[in-house]
């Protein structure tokens, strides 16, 4: 299809409906709420719009799904949730030239505003102006989702979409992972959910020495060593602790990649922190926690880093080169698939601990 630069690009106009089907929080109370004629957006300045072909549910999905005190401070309903989502642009907004109609794209959920000091430098992705989609604008639990043409990353037309609906959830296992050297290091992932079972292919990918994980769901350290993990821990029935000493000939580990937000998970990772280590955090804690500064990082000289997202767009790049080279397979990662109208059914999998990723298909 061509058209003067100066004008918006569609698929035939019959081909797409004036309203959709969409999950949304319609209130300011636990659950969610299917509507099946929500208006199909309009498109701002610079926006493409995507057919969603799948979405997978997040961590943040969930809080939103409880409607915990997070939510409550963050959301303001109605709004349509989901922010992992691949799809098919369908129409483009005048003067959009990166991204045609027809690609096959995975979205970054975070739209950032190119004009802070953050965004300038090249560290958009602390933008301090960051909107999210499925929680500031409306989401892709939905058939449609308008975004910045920006925030569309083209994917190659034979991706499965059982991966390229994971690309967003992928990039924070490479951050995380990547934010230091990990060949030839010993390597603790805590908290095994879908971030840290991606994180360990990661981790294995760069030449980590042994990858350990730590979680309290055995269906999910059955996944981390799908995913590659060399040995598991249940805090639950394992002496972590020890069991790590032990694995390690006593020395500890290099790295701790911290993925589980869990006050007691926390502690045990940065016990078995050798001097001199590095930690990469990801994990939310529920509320704040007791730490011991003093010995966990001041007198073991270790360096901490916060993890914020994924980088843009060097994560992206890398993504994109660890699938496509094969290094890392995230074929195992997506264990359960729902329809839109199964949503219920599919964040009490999701809740469950007894899945990986949970996906989602209008």
């Amino acid at each position: 299809m061509t058209s003067a630069p100066n004008q918006a690009q569609s698929l035939d106009e019959t081909e797409i409906p004036q309203m959709m089907r969409a999950v949304l929080k319609a209130e300011a109370a636990p659950g969610l709420t299917k509507v099946d004629d929500y208006l199909v957006p309009d498109l701002g300045p610079g926006e493409v719009l995507v057919k969603v072909r799948a979405a997978s549910i997040c961590g943040t999905d969930l809080h939103i799904y409880r409607w915990d005190d997070w939510a409550a401070s963050r959301i303001n309903p109605p709004v349509i949730i989901g922010h992992e989502i691949t799809g098919d642009v369908v129409r483009v907004s005048p003067n959009v030239q990166r991204v045609k109609v027809g690609d096959f794209v995975s979205l970054e959920s975070h739209i950032i505003c190119n004009i802070c000091e953050y965004c300038r430098t090249g560290r958009g992705h602390i933008c301090e102006n960051t909107k999210i989609i499925g929680v500031d604008r409306d989401g892709g639990f939905a058939e449609y989702i308008a975004v910045p043409a920006q925030n569309a990353w083209v994917n190659s037309p034979d991706m499965p979409d059982s991966i390229s609906v994971l690309m967003e959830n992928f990039g924070n296992s490479v951050h995380t992972a990547l934010a230091q050297d990990l060949a030839g290091k010993y390597v603790l992932l805590t908290g095994a959910g879908p971030v840290g079972c991606m994180a360990i292919a990661v981790a294995k990918a760069a030449g980590a020495r042994a990858v350990f994980a730590t979680d309290i769901s055995d269906y999910r350290l059955n996944l981390a060593t799908t995913m590659g993990a060399d040995r598991v821990f249940n805090p639950l029935n394992d002496d972590v602790v020890g069991g790590i000493m032990e694995a390690t000939n006593g020395d500890g580990v290099d790295v701790l990649l911290e993925m589980s937000g869990a006050p007691s998970a926390i502690n045990q990772g940065f016990t078995v922190l050798k001097a001199d280590g590095h930690v990469a955090l990801l994990g939310l804690t529920a509320r704040p926690i007791n730490f011991d500064l003093n010995n966990n990082i001041v007198f073991k000289a270790a360096t901490v880093k916060g993890i914020a997202g994924r980088k843009l767009w060097a994560t992206w790049y890398k993504m994109q080169n660890l699938l496509e080279s094969g290094q890392v397979d995230l074929t195992p990662m997506v264990t359960h698939e729902f329809t839109l109208d199964q949503y219920d059914e599919a964040f009490e999998t999701f809740e469950s601990g007894t899945s990986g990723k949970v996906m989602l298909r209008p």
